[in-house]
């Protein structure tokens, strides 16, 4: 049976066509978000599934999960992304015990029991300040794309202190740091370490190694680094880490028709 994972999140959607029988995946799809949640769905899912050769109308259960899951009317259920990453990166790295999951609109940390199972978990959704949003709105104020400024971090001598923990003051406090002069790079690097401690201490004292790391954040250079700092561990990232939520979406629709 092939099972399909939506995770319609604040800034893209994400789709994960999986094989019940074999474990495989066998198509994804992704685009950016916009104003018609579901249509872009129907979308992003038609386009796995001609690239993966199947046919839509023989697919098995649809969960979506994610910011805009309630929207997927077409599913066959929804799923909490708490849950669906934990199934995804257990199914990846079943010796994870920790996943730090940092999306366009808030920031997670799972702690993980046997077999995937949420034992607890913690999650900022109030401010942008440990998000990917608050990464856009360094970009654009360095007039660099986000790749870009991914890389700039990565050049940076001695990164800036950012200490407002509001993005809106973070934000006016980076003005003044380029008007003093600070180098873009060492600004780059500074929001980095920020978003790290801001994650460190959502978790609080619930981090132990293995320490997964995920979420479309995860793909910027850099951050890994900036968040082994602050964690004072080894931070592992899982192949195609901003489709785990999908993943874990379409292996719990498969649990679904079998239950």
């Amino acid at each position: 049976m092939i099972c399909a994972g939506i995770d319609a999140g604040s800034r893209s959607t994400k789709v994960v066509l999986f094989d019940t029988e074999t474990g495989r995946v066998l198509g994804r799809g992704l685009a950016n978000q916009g104003m018609a949640l579901e249509r872009l769905a129907v979308e992003v899912l038609e386009g796995a599934c001609n690239e993966a050769q199947v046919d839509r109308a023989r697919l098995g259960p649809v969960v979506a999960t994610g910011y805009g899951r309630k929207a997927v009317r077409f599913a066959h259920t929804t799923i909490t992304e708490i849950t669906c990453h934990a199934q995804g990166v257990y199914h990846l790295a079943p010796e994870a015990h920790t996943i730090i999951e940092i999306g366009g609109q808030d920031s997670k940390c799972i702690t993980l029991e046997k077999g995937g199972r949420v034992r607890d978990f913690a999650m900022n959704d109030r401010c942008a300040a440990g998000s990917g949003r608050f990464l856009e709105l360094v970009a654009a104020r360095l007039e660099v794309d986000l790749v870009t400024l991914g890389a700039l971090s990565r050049q940076s001598a001695k990164p800036a202190l950012i200490s407002s923990m509001c993005v809106v003051f973070a934000e006016t406090e980076i003005i003044g740091l380029l008007a003093e002069g600070v180098p873009p790079p060492d600004i780059a690097a500074g929001v980095q370490n920020a978003i790290a401690q801001r994650v460190l201490a959502l978790a609080g004292r619930s981090v132990q190694p293995p320490v997964f790391f995920t979420g479309g954040v995860a793909l910027q250079p850099g951050m890994v680094q900036a968040l082994e700092s602050a964690f004072s561990c080894p931070i592992q990232v899982p192949a195609l880490p901003q489709f785990t939520g999908a993943l874990g979406a379409a292996i719990l629709a498969g649990r679904t028709l079998a239950s």
